[in-house]
C-alpha cells in the first residue's frame, strides 16, 4: 500500500457485528452516575470486548460501590476482581441451552435491567442528537477525542436540565 493510501485507512479502527449488523470503527464504554444520568468515565476502545477495560470504569471515588453490568461480564474471575476491590455485583445473569436461567434469575435480570436503561438513555440521546455518527477521524487517539467531546457534551446538556428542575 502506497504511503499516500495508507493515511486513508484507521489501522486502530476494528470491524464489530451486533445483532446481525456489523459497524466498523470504535466503542465508546461509560461508567455513569446511576441518580443523575452523568457520565463519570469513558473509555473509547477499537471495538475490543468490554470485559477488557472493566476496571477503568471503575471508580473509587463513587460513593456507590454497585456495578451493574451485561451478562458478558460474569464470570468467576471478575467476581473475585469486583469483591476484592469492594465492589458489589448486580451483573445480569444468563442461561444456556442445557441450563436454563430460573425464575428467580429472570426476575433478577428484569430488577437490574431497569436500573442498567439508564445507561441505554445516553446511548439513545447520543443516537438521537448524532444519529449513526462515525468519527471522522484516522487513528485512536483522534476517535477518542471526538467521542469524548460527544460524552462532554451530553454531560453539559444534562447538567443544564437537571438544574432547570
Amino acid at each position: 500500500m502506497s504511503q499516500n493510501k495508507r493515511h486513508l485507512n484507521d489501522t486502530d479502527a476494528r470491524w464489530l457485528k451486533k445483532k446481525g449488523q456489523k459497524y466498523y470503527g470504535y466503542k465508546n464504554l461509560i461508567g455513569i452516575d446511576i441518580k443523575h444520568k452523568l457520565i463519570r468515565a469513558y473509555e473509547v476502545t477499537p471495538s475490543t470486548h468490554d470485559i477488557h477495560v472493566s476496571e477503568e470504569l471503575l471508580d473509587e471515588s463513587n460513593n456507590s460501590r454497585d456495578v451493574l453490568t451485561d451478562s458478558a461480564y460474569h464470570s468467576d474471575k471478575k467476581l473475585d476482581e469486583l469483591a476484592k476491590a469492594r465492589f458489589r455485583e448486580y451483573l445480569q445473569r444468563k442461561g444456556c441451552r442445557h441450563k436454563k436461567l430460573t425464575d428467580r434469575g429472570k426476575k433478577g435480570n428484569h430488577r437490574r435491567s431497569k436500573i442498567r436503561n439508564h445507561v441505554e438513555h445516553i446511548f439513545g440521546v447520543h443516537a438521537k442528537r448524532a444519529g449513526n455518527f462515525l468519527p471522522r477521524a484516522t487513528g485512536l487517539i483522534l476517535a477518542k477525542a471526538k467521542i469524548g467531546l460527544r460524552n462532554l457534551a451530553y454531560n453539559i446538556d444534562r447538567y443544564s436540565l437537571l438544574m432547570q428542575t
